[in-house]
């Protein structure tokens, strides 16, 4: 069944969303992106995606900011302003609503980041080896 032009519009602003989500979108420019009103926009993402793009585009920063407090030691400040979000507080109260829990206590419940750290083998075996110290050793004085 072929796309209809509303629907590709509709995904070239999903696609957007996805990748854009750190920038400051707003649903204005998703919807010029599908080349929409705003308020047409809204009406068919929400029809054909089941979700407000604004709620879209947020869940998608809140998916990020998970990730981030799983696998970084980010300060939960930074994370918020790294995935395109301006409020501490209204991303902790958005992330509570969505995870259940607050970000720190969401970070509390996972490994620490060093768990997820991978560094290839090679890597570990050149910085692990000692490294080649270049020094003279004062020669004996001669006895001439």
């Amino acid at each position: 069944m072929p796309l209809t032009v509303i629907a590709r519009q509709l995904l070239r602003a999903r696609d957007l969303a996805d990748a854009s989500f750190a920038e400051p979108l707003t649903v204005a420019d998703l919807a010029r992106a599908a080349g929409l009103s705003r308020s047409h926009f809204c009406v068919e993402f929400r029809e054909t995606f089941g979700e407000p793009p604004h709620a879209y585009l947020l869940t998608r920063r809140l998916e990020r900011a998970a990730t981030l407090l799983r696998t970084t030691d980010r300060s939960v400040a930074r994370i918020c302003h790294d995935v395109g979000l301006t409020s501490v507080g209204s991303f902790t109260t958005s992330f509570t609503r969505t995870y259940g829990r607050p970000p720190t206590a969401y970070r509390n419940a996972s490994p620490p980041p060093v768990a997820h750290a991978q560094v290839p083998g090679c890597v570990v075996r050149v910085y692990g080896r000692p490294r080649l110290r270049t020094f003279r050793e004062d020669s004996a004085p001669s006895s001439t």
